[in-house]
């Protein structure tokens, strides 16, 4: 089983699911199944290679995806989204929710072959609260009043204060204390050759080409089915959908117009199956609160009436997707339905400008203020069709309210090196991808706008700072949804990011491949347990 990763399609982000409805397109699957069996490769297409295999330092979605078979957590989310033990056996939480007593299991090995126990565990701890270790994910573990393991199979932990999202918060990957202590781990081997204990073992890593894994005959959970693990990096999704029709990829997450008009067909019903649920991620144009330009909250509205989001979601995601109106996914216990909305109203979005001082004095059809026209940019990165397609949509209508926009498509590491991390960019369009935990303490709290932190487009309010520190501290799902709706209000009014869009997650499998549950969790929770049937297995050993 795979852990339900809380990744960001750019960073780490943290949403709330309780039970998303799963669509399956399947066509007829061939009779003959002899049941489970061991063998084949699994191959999959990644827009972006990955970063640093070491999930402590990484802050991708292709890095979290492949340590999520490399590693395990203490805990993780089933396919019901319900936590259930990983590394852990059981746990014990005392009456007044301070402390955490984790059972460890017995005879769980890293893939040298050395035994895995509690050191383990408090190392990682001690690693990710470590002021020299450059981590965007130490503020869960920062609560923390004190970590110990008084046996190899016993880890414990005490807080000062109750923390709701506790539990989940160790669900982290847990790091081998034996290949990493005393050393600079920014410059650990293990960022290109992880050494983990999970259901597969790193091979190899072809720069700008592929990583490979292989099944970890040793799991302590069973061998996986499937002998091996591709990932391929191709960095364009049209290149991709040729490589999956010719039979180069075994799954991609298709675009929409892949979905609708392409995939159609008898040869493509005859290979693949087809699966649609609303993903675990929503799309947003993130202004750089730094910038002069947006720190007035009348700009960032008037720029999200601007916009049309039904045009989007028709015109770029055909109709595959819902409008987002904050943080928190439309199917889930800690959305506020009720939030200020932004309707397609370009009025309404010129009397705001006007407000703010913009107008188009000289008449050349670009609003300006103190002799400087109304022009950004917005950069997105390189691979992703949706977003690079939403921005020429939103150039379009902002040019209709007097606001000129450039668009900068970048490739990945770049744009997240020179442009993200260092600050370097007026408004961004991006996304973020979680899990079920509501707390979104990293993305939106003042403290988290250092380097590399969550809250890179520097976003400060006073209110939002206590409801988040409020919100980790209540137990009780009904006071932490008043929590949590204010929070939501107050982002709506705001504005620091308009919010785009939910899209629905459109992935497709080759038809060989059994043993696929769909659940509330998608349809790679149980990815271990995916099997080829012998006689149709296309890989040798």
């Amino acid at each position: 089983m795979i852990k339900l990763r809380l990744t960001l399609l750019l960073l780490v982000a943290v949403l709330v699911l309780v039970g998303c409805q799963q669509k399956t397109e399947e066509t007829v699957v061939p009779a003959a199944d002899a049941g489970p069996a061991y063998g084949d490769t699994f191959i999959e297409g990644s827009i972006a290679e990955p970063s640093n295999l070491l999930p402590i330092l990484a802050t991708d979605a292709a890095s979290a995806d492949i340590s999520g078979l490399v590693y395990n957590g203490l805990v993780r989310y089933d396919k019901n989204l319900v936590l259930e033990g990983e590394l852990a056996e059981s746990w014990d939480i005392s009456p007044d929710n301070l402390t955490i007593t984790f059972h460890l299991r017995k005879g769980v090995k890293w893939h040298d072959g050395a035994p895995f126990t509690s050191a383990d565990v408090l190392f990682t701890y001690q690693l990710y609260i470590d002021p020299d270790t450059p981590t965007a994910y130490a503020e869960a573990y920062k609560q923390v009043r004190r970590a110990e393991a008084p046996d190899p199979y016993t880890f414990r932990v005490t807080y000062p204060k109750p923390y709701a999202p506790a539990l989940g918060s160790w669900g982290l990957n847990i790091l081998p204390k034996h290949l990493l202590e005393g050393k600079d781990i920014t410059k650990s081997p293990l960022s290109r050759s992880p050494i983990g204990t999970g259901p597969y073992r790193f091979v190899e890593w072809v720069p700008g080409e592929k990583v490979v894994l292989e099944a970890n005959e040793d799991y302590f959970e069973g061998r996986p089915y499937l002998k091996r693990v591709v990932y391929r990096i191709v960095p364009d999704q049209s290149t991709q959908f040729m490589e999956l029709q010719s039979g180069g990829l075994d799954l991609m997450d298709l675009t929409p117009i892949q979905y609708t008009t392409q995939t159609n067909t008898p040869a493509f019903a005859r290979n693949f199956n087809k699966y649609r649920y609303l993903a675990f991620s929503y799309t947003y144009l993130g202004y750089n609160l730094e910038r002069p330009l947006f720190q007035d909250k009348r700009v960032r509205q008037a720029i999200s009436y601007a916009i049309d989001k039904k045009e989007i979601i028709d015109g770029v995601l055909l109709g595959l997707g819902q409008a987002a109106t904050g943080p928190y996914k439309p199917d889930t216990w800690v959305y506020n339905p009720k939030v200020k909305r932004y309707s397609h109203d370009p009025d309404k979005a010129r009397k705001l400008l006007a407000e703010a001082g913009w107008t188009d004095s000289d008449g050349d059809g670009v609003l300006d203020r103190n002799g400087k026209p109304f022009r950004f940019t917005i950069v997105t990165n390189q691979g992703n069709d949706l977003r690079v397609k939403s921005a020429e949509i939103i150039q379009r209508r902002l040019k209709e309210v007097g606001i000129q926009v450039k668009i900068r498509v970048v490739e990945w590491a770049t744009f997240l090196k020179e442009f993200i991390h260092a600050g370097n960019f007026d408004a961004c369009i991006l996304g973020w991808r979680g899990g079920p935990e509501p707390d979104q303490y990293n993305i939106w709290h003042s403290s988290k706008t250092g380097p590399r932190q969550l809250n890179f487009i520097h976003y400060k309010n006073a209110e939002v700072d206590e409801l988040l520190e409020k919100g980790r501290r209540t137990f009780v799902q009904a006071e932490r949804k008043k929590i949590y709706d204010r929070f939501q209000e107050i982002l709506a009014e705001e504005q620091p990011y308009t919010f785009l869009y939910v899209g629905e997650a459109l992935p497709a499998v080759a038809k060989r491949f059994r043993g696929i549950e769909p659940a509330p969790a998608g349809i790679l929770h149980n990815f271990i347990r995916w099997y080829v049937p012998e006689g149709e297995q296309k890989y040798a050993q």
